[in-house]
């Protein structure tokens, strides 16, 4: 359906009200947020890539994790510091929807990702003996594909969905763009775009919380049959390790979404609960995985020495 004529292209967003001795510090911590991301992130993804002891299936799967990071942190940071450095609070329409796409896409990877990530270690430690077996190159390739192809598919339709609608307003309910926020600009009835997004909300969380929840409750009941304290130590640290990152990505997007919902939640607490869900997992993902992977850290060391002491 086509927008009104008199309906502007512009979206007006909400702006940080800032004050003025606030926005120099915060251009300052956003921009060196955004460069620890991409730093910490590219530094990840190089290491995986240049080393072919980890072009394994844990570390292939893990490879995902900080390029779907990047997407999402690519899509919100240059914009949200163009807007706390200059006051820009408006935003082309095309413009604002790329950038609710990239949000979402990057949302649910994350958590179609770390659920295939618990499948791997599920298979690695309750399965040992038929690890190799199972997770073949093939059978790697199909799971990363069908965790790509979900995402981007249930996405897609979302969007699809929200575009065929006639919009009548340019005021955004928010500092960054995503699909709730445009869905008031609309003037006709979004029904079935609610019950579509409840429905991939839904279906994304039976998937991410059944698998881990399965997943690792064998991994436990493996670790405390197993005799020997190394296995069940390295197992048990690998569980903790995982349910870390999955259970901030958890609360934080259970406060973003219930926050979008709930009308009496102060604008303030609203909007640093939606940033904090797109700024902390991205930059805890590499750390964690990073420091806490013995191989991945020894890889990085040795990078880094060879380039400042080479041979």
């Amino acid at each position: 359906m086509e927008e009104p004529a008199n309906v502007s292209s512009i979206l007006t967003l909400q702006g940080y009200n800032l004050p003025p001795d606030a926005v120099i510090p915060a251009f300052l911590f956003a921009s060196l947020g955004y460069m620890i991301i991409l730093f910490c992130n590219l530094l990840l993804i190089i290491t995986i890539i240049r080393n072919k002891s980890l072009h394994q299936p844990m570390y292939l799967l893990l490879l995902n994790l900080p390029i779907n990071d990047l997407i999402g942190t690519t899509a919100l940071f240059p914009q949200m510091i163009k807007q706390i450095l200059l006051d820009v609070k408006t935003l082309p329409h095309s413009s604002c929807v790329t950038q609710a796409f990239f949000l979402h896409v990057y949302g649910t990877g994350t958590v179609l990702i770390l659920s295939a990530m618990a499948y791997d270690r599920y298979i690695a430690i309750c399965c040992p003996l038929k690890y190799n077996v199972i997770m073949t190159n093939s059978h790697l390739m199909k799971v990363i594909t069908v965790m790509w192809l979900t995402n981007l598919t249930l996405i897609s339709v979302l969007f699809y969905l929200l575009l065929r609608l006639p919009r009548c307003r340019s005021l955004m309910a928010h500092t960054y763009c995503d699909n709730p926020s445009l869905l008031t600009l609309v003037c006709a009835d979004t029904s079935i775009n609610n019950i579509y997004g409840l429905f991939t909300t839904a279906l994304t969380q039976v998937i991410a919380n059944g698998t881990v929840l399965y997943t690792y409750l064998q991994i436990l009941v493996a670790c405390f049959r197993n005799k020997g304290s190394d296995t069940k130590n390295k197992a048990l640290q690998t569980c903790a390790t995982h349910l870390i990152v999955f259970l901030l990505l958890e609360c934080l997007g259970l406060f973003t979404i219930i926050s979008s919902r709930i009308k009496n939640i102060p604008p303030d607490l609203r909007r640093l609960i939606g940033v904090s869900t797109l700024m902390f997992p991205p930059t805890v993902n590499p750390i964690i995985y990073g420091l806490k992977t013995k191989e991945i850290r020894e890889k990085v060391i040795h990078m880094f020495k060879s380039k400042i002491f080479p041979s």
